[in-house]
Parts: structure tokens; sequence; C-alpha cells
């Protein structure tokens, strides 16, 4: 008998194949190599099958956020290291209903000459600010939107502007004149936009308890007939009180037109009629032959450039102006002739200290009457340059005013005043009346400042600091004649000089000062001595 082992056939070889297999596999007839793959074909169709399907990603709130987040930020990455390509397709104007929009257009008309995002922006915000000075709009909003599909790298700038509910506005306050004898109440009253031009119509007034100091109305176009400047019309009445500085009151009435205004450049005409009196009948002889009316028409041009970083405490910049007058456009003869001339400079560096800074600054102003006999003639009274007052020469910009701790028109040359006999006719037991104030025909000042922080917190968060001072100045005469005295060392010779410390309080729009002058030069006659003072700037 055989065993199991002979008896069990041999086991198929690994790859059997016949001829007759090679003819089915060349005629593509299934065989036994397409059944295994087709068992594997179903197998792995089944466990796809078994397989459960994966469940759709669901977008959460925050992470939309956090998507729209990293978007902005790669965006303002963007911005910040590279230019975007951007023009200005459309500017469109909403909210309009009274406002005429070619006053809109012409504010916003830079936008078209852009070629970058990042110069849209910055256009942007000075257009906004440039709508919101018009004061007929209660808010200004500038977007940015896509321009049309068929323009890429183009966008449609929208001004969307909210008109002032009410186009009447006003305000009143009680201010204190450094110049004037007494306190003043002053309000103003304004219509907005009545025409829809932009036009401010308004009126003013200043009250100094026994008489009103100024009284005026005017209005404002701030695009005349389609133009790029603005045009300015106002009548006024104004009167000053100088007896006791001068011997004088002054009352005039009359129209100003500004034919130019920018940012840099003013162009005024004013045509006025003038009045001196002295009610006191104590003034002297010079200021005497100046009583009487005359009449002003003359056309001031002033130039004015301001890169300071601020007008009420200077870092660093400068700021420079310069103020030309022609007076004597009539051929009245009580018409004043005169030429005046003001120039101005300012400069601030930064020393870095506690936030300290130098500034400096010389103004000088020169006034001379023209015309037949001109050399003989006196210089109008208060066209002259008077010195002094309570004002501090770092916020004020535009000519010769301020000496620190000088009270107002408190130097320059003097003439004593008329002495009034007494009663029983003795002059010598009659009171000395004084000297006048006569002003000066050349005016030259300068000053010097260190201002630094307090070493406190709560005065650096504050803006309060403290500054040192130095400050000199001096007026001549060069009218009738008395140019020819003139000597420039004797000049330089007699300016006057004072020092001082204080504390600068910033409250805009002004500049608190609470100082200590000390006179290091001053004359008999000058109103001048150390003392405490508190002064108003803006």
């Amino acid at each position: 008998m055989a065993k199991p082992d002979e008896l069990k056939p041999d086991p198929p070889s690994e790859n059997p194949k016949t001829e007759a297999d090679d003819t089915d596999d060349e005629n593509g007839d299934g065989g036994y190599e397409e059944e295994v793959e087709d068992t594997e074909e179903d197998e792995l169709d089944e466990e796809e099958e078994d397989e459960p399907e994966p469940e759709p990603r669901v977008r959460t709130p925050q992470s939309a956020v956090r998507m729209q987040r990293a978007k902005l930020e790669g965006l303002f990455q963007r911005l910040q290291t590279q230019s975007v390509p951007l023009r200005v397709h459309d500017v469109l104007i909403k909210g309009n209903t009274k406002t005429k929009d070619y006053l809109i257009e012409s504010e916003a008309a830079l936008l078209k000459n852009c070629t970058t995002m990042q110069e849209i922006l910055e256009v942007s915000r000075a257009v906004n600010f440039r709508l919101q000075a018009l004061e007929v709009f209660d808010s200004v909003k500038i977007t940015l939107d896509s321009g049309p599909p068929e323009l890429p790298g183009t966008s449609n700038v929208i001004v969307e502007v909210q008109e002032a509910k009410s186009p009447l506005s006003g305000e009143i306050g009680a201010y204190t004149k450094a110049e004037a004898r007494s306190s003043t109440v002053e309000g103003t009253l304004k219509f907005k936009n009545i025409f829809g031009h932009g036009d401010l119509w308004d009126g003013s007034f200043a009250y100094g308890w026994d008489h009103i100091s100024e009284l005026s109305a005017g209005v404002h176009f701030p695009r005349f007939r389609g133009s790029s400047f603005p045009l300015d019309v106002r009548a006024f009445l104004l009167s000053q009180d100088w007896l006791q500085f001068s011997s004088f009151k002054e009352r005039s009435m009359g129209l100003s037109v500004a034919l130019l205004s920018s940012r840099n450049h003013d162009l005024v005409y004013n045509l006025g009629w003038r009045t001196l009196t002295d009610p006191s009948q104590l003034a002297s002889r010079s200021v005497r032959r100046q009583l009487g009316h005359s009449l002003l028409s003359s056309l001031k041009y002033t130039f004015k450039v301001d890169r300071r970083n601020s007008t009420l405490r200077p870092v660093r910049g400068y700021a420079f102006a310069a103020t030309s007058q022609i007076a004597g456009l009539s051929p009245d003869s009580r018409c004043s002739r005169f030429l005046r001339q003001e120039v101005d400079l300012r400069y601030a560096i930064p020393l870095g200290i506690l936030n300290s800074a130098l500034n400096f600054g010389i103004s000088g102003g020169i006034v001379f009457p023209w015309g037949a006999g001109f050399k003989n003639m006196p210089s109008p009274l208060p066209d002259r340059f008077f010195l002094g007052g309570n004002s501090s020469p770092i916020s004020s910009l535009g000519g010769p005013t301020t000496v620190w701790g000088y009270r107002t028109r408190g130097l320059g040359p003097t003439e004593s005043r008329r002495q009034l006999k007494s009663n029983d006719g003795d002059n010598e037991d009659a009171a000395d009346p004084g000297v006048d104030f006569l002003g000066g025909d050349l005016a030259v000042t300068a000053f010097a400042d260190l201002s630094l922080d307090f070493p406190l917190k709560w005065f650096r968060d504050r803006g309060i600091h403290g500054h040192i001072f130095a400050s000199a100045g001096n007026l001549e005469r060069l009218t009738q004649n008395a140019y020819k005295d003139f000597s420039l060392q004797k000049f330089v010779s007699s300016f006057r000089t004072s020092v001082g410390a204080g504390i600068v309080v910033p409250i805009q729009p002004f500049r608190l000062e609470v100082n200590y002058y000390y006179m290091m030069k001053k004359f008999e006659q000058d109103r001048g001595k150390p003392r405490f003072g508190v002064t108003f700037s803006m």
C-alpha cells in the first residue's frame, strides 16, 4: 500500500502556464490571473464602502475672524513694506442735499492724482480735514471701494457727508485784552451754507463794559465762482482805547476784502476811515498833531511758513513770516501814505534730554512814509511799532511786538504830556501828567528760550514743563529827518534786555505761562520791573 505522501499529487507551480493558457491570455480570455485581480478589486470596493465618509469641515465664527485678521495683517504688512499700485477711477459723493457738488469735488480733486494705496490713504485724511474745516458738515466719512471689473488696479472713493442739522451757530466768552484798559465780552453768530456754496455769514461784537470796542459782519466763500481761492468780505467798526499809554482813542470803520488766501499766502485790501481823539486833553504835542480824520487805503501781503511740530511747545522745526504793506492807494489828500515791512524767524532745536529744546527767534520791522515831502513827514501813529505786553514770543508770529516783562507799550521813544494849570495858576502844584509812548519807525526784538520737562510723571503726562528765557528789543524813530542821526552802534547799545524763568501749562488752544521777570537793562521811562506775571498766548 502506498503511503499518503506518495499518493498526493505534486503541488502546482507558482505560475502554472500551458500553451492553452498562453493562447487564452493573448486572446484576452479570462484566466487565473484575471480572476485573482477581480477578487482583489471586489475586496477593495467592499473596504471603501465600509469606511465612513469624512464629515464636512464647519467654519466657526472664531475661525472666520482669525482668517480675516490674518488677511488684514498681511495687507498692513504689505502696505508698510512696499507700495501697492492703485489708481482712483471715480469720486462718488453722497449725503449732500444742499451743498453743491463742485465744492466737495474741488476739495477731493487731489485724489485723482494718486498712484498708490498709501498715497490715497494719506490724501484722504487731508481731504477729510479740509472738508471738516468748511464748518458746514457735521461729519465726513471717506471709504475705498473696488473699481470696475474691466479696470483692474482701480478704486472708487466714496465721500459721504452729513450736512449740519442747524445752519445757525454762535459762541460767547469773556476775554482780557492786554493792550486795552479793560476786559471785554465777545460773541459771534454764524449762518452756515445758506446758498449751498459753503458760504459762512457771521456777525461779531466785543463789548468793553463802557463802549463797544468792535462790531463787524462778513461773508466767507471757500471757492468763489469755482476758483481755487476763497473770498472774504468784512465790514467793521473798531474802537480802541490807548489813553493810558499814548493819550488817544482810535475809531475806524471800513471794509476789508481778502483777495488771496492759501496755506502760505494772504493778500488783503483794506479801506477804512480813521478818527483819533484825545478826551483827556493831555496828549503830547506829537500826538496832538495827528489827531483828526484820515483815510486808510492799503494792500497787505503776507507770506508765512510754519514747519514747527507745535506752536504751543515747539521742540523742532522752523517758522518764517514776512508782511509787506503799502498804504495810500487813493488820490484823497487825507489818505495815509506809508510803506511797512515786517519779518519774523523762529527756530527750535531738540537737545535730547528731558524733552528739552532751545527756541530762538528774531523779528524786525520798519515803517516809512512816501509821497511829496515824505522826508519831513511823520509816520501814522497807529501804524508804528510798539513793544511790550502780556504775550509770549514763542507762540506769536508776525513781527516785533513783545519783550518779556515789559508792560503794554512799555518801552521806546516818549514825550511829556501837556501839563494843565492848577486853579490858582501855579504849574508847580499840578500833578505830573506822565509821558506818551510814541512808538518807533524801526523795531527789532530777539529771544532765546530753553524748555525742559519736570522729573515727575504727573507733570509730563499733562504737558506741564518749565522754561528759562532771555529777550531783548529796541525801537527808534527814523521819520522827520531823524534817520540822519541814526547810529547802529547806539541803537544796539540801547537794547532793553530781560531774563526770567517760569512754568508753562498748555491749555488748548492757549499757552499759559507763570513767570518771574528780571530787567537786566531798562531806561527811566520804561514800564518794566522785576515781578511775577501771567500770560496767555495762542
